[in-house]
């Protein structure tokens, strides 16, 4: 998913120590966030202290998009990369690699292929050679990133255009051949909706009777407040484990904003409106608001920990509300507040919610 490209400045103060969400339940699964730039090159020293002390898997918002790490044709750039992977290692932190193949943010070149043979050479030379490099010093690759239509139907991306149906397979297998000792996932938001889930499991199935490896899906947990899908997310949980697949939450975020249409591709848009409605929470979010979306974590969580069996990761699309990509999407210029710290990396009320569920637990 697109995230913001945010470069935080620099502040001295610290995070008092609380209750640590990879601590609380570091028995049952890893717990992650996206970084921006600016946390990558640590210069933001708050933001900095709260990822090391609560979290331990973390992914790149944009930095591993091929748009960035080979701008022109054969010219790689891996500094930033390269950067999140010392991180990680230095903190004990897995490290997830997005993404190999995506048909949004590409490079500028590739918009301008038009032959088969010209998009084949980028597509197996990209892979190749990023996910080589990465090879056993990350946990595992978002090899295709949102390959599905919301019917379930293959999107008709440049790579489904010209080098046809089985691209996704082939990336997978080419990721294989690169990355053998790294974990190879594939990740898509709505897959926990039925068409689009019955589209995965199709997918899914067919790389599988290729005889090509895939270990993992990350459903992206892009919802809304209380508008949480918790039962199709727990038959998604159970019909990617039968599978023999491991499963993730990889960019989960509760909207609170109002649109007018569900999903979370980026190519769409909403135009803003005069009408204060359509960004309510300027000022901030009244209590009843902030219950509502401790509420939907506090479900949330009791799934996830239901079939902590199945589930290996939960990642957050951010640090905080203030890098949330839902502030600049699907419209520019909107407050929005779905992540369990605010934009002074304060826990809120959704934040306790979580972490008293582990403890009543116990």
């Amino acid at each position: 998913m697109l995230g913001l490209l945010l470069v935080a400045c620099t502040r001295t103060e610290t995070i008092p120590t609380g209750p640590s969400l990879k601590k609380t339940f570091a028995d049952d699964f890893l717990i992650g966030t996206a970084l921006s730039i600016g946390q990558i090159e640590e210069k933001d020293s708050l933001a900095d202290a709260l990822i090391r002390e609560q979290f331990n898997a973390l992914t790149a918002e944009n930095i591993m998009k091929s748009m960035f790490l080979q701008p022109e044709w054969g010219k790689f750039d891996f500094a930033l990369a390269d950067k999140l992977v010392d991180y990680g290692k230095k903190n004990n932190m897995a490290i997830i690699g997005h993404t190999l193949v995506w048909h949004s943010q590409l490079p500028r070149f590739v918009y301008r292929l038009t032959d088969k043979d010209s998009v084949s050479e980028f597509f197996t030379n990209h892979i190749t050679t990023v996910a080589s490099r990465y090879d056993g010093k990350i946990l595992g690759w978002d090899v295709v990133n949102e390959a599905l239509n919301e019917d379930g139907t293959m999107r008709g991306s440049i790579f489904y255009r010209l080098l046809g149906e089985d691209y996704v397979t082939e990336a997978f297998r080419l990721a294989q051949l690169a990355a053998p000792n790294t974990e190879l996932y594939y990740n898509d938001y709505n897959i926990e909706q039925p068409n689009k889930r019955a589209g995965a499991i199709a997918l899914i199935k067919k790389i599988k009777e290729a005889g090509v490896r895939i270990d993992g899906v990350g459903i992206q947990g892009h919802w809304h407040a209380r508008r949480i899908p918790l039962k199709d997310i727990e038959e998604s949980i159970l019909e990617y484990t039968a599978l023999g697949l491991k499963v993730m939450i990889t960019e989960l975020d509760v909207e609170l904003l109002p649109r007018n249409f569900t999903g979370a591709d980026i190519s769409e848009r909403m135009k803003m409106k005069d009408d204060p409605a359509f960004n309510p929470y300027v000022a901030g979010v009244p209590d009843s608001v902030q219950q509502q979306l401790a509420s939907d974590y506090e479900a949330l969580f009791k799934l996830f920990l239901k079939h902590r069996d199945h589930i290996t990761r939960v990642t957050f699309w951010g640090v905080n509300d203030g890098q949330s990509w839902l502030n600049g999407w699907p419209a520019p210029g909107r407050t929005n507040h779905p992540l369990l710290f605010d934009r002074d990396f304060k826990p809120k009320p959704a934040f306790y919610k979580v972490i008293e569920i582990k403890d009543n637990l116990n």
